[in-house]
């Protein structure tokens, strides 16, 4: 909407536009309320199909706060990296 009139939109300094990922799996619903939104929210599970299982187990374990820092300080993706080092890690120690 605000890309069709751009000249009407209002922009706030405490909100300020959000990036396009914030909007990458948006629903956009037309009126009709919150049921409008749940039937949207459906077909486009119907369309991407089922989910599939999970490869991953998950596991809590205690980290020092700067280790935990650090690691979510490298950003989007920080886990996944994490998962990696440790698998580095166990493989280099099985060899050594």
């Amino acid at each position: 909407m605000i890309d069709a009139a751009p000249e009407k939109a209002v922009f706030d300094a405490d909100n300020p536009p959000l990036d396009p990922e914030f909007w990458e799996n948006a629903v956009f619903v037309a009126g009709g309320g919150p049921e409008a939104v749940k039937a949207a929210l459906a077909e486009r599970r119907r369309l991407r199909g089922p989910r599939k299982a999970s490869t991953k187990i998950p596991a809590t374990i205690p980290l020092d706060p700067d280790v935990l820092a650090g690691l979510r300080a490298t950003g989007k993706g920080w886990q996944t990296r994490a998962n990696a080092a440790l698998r580095e890690w166990l493989q280099h120690r099985e060899h050594s």
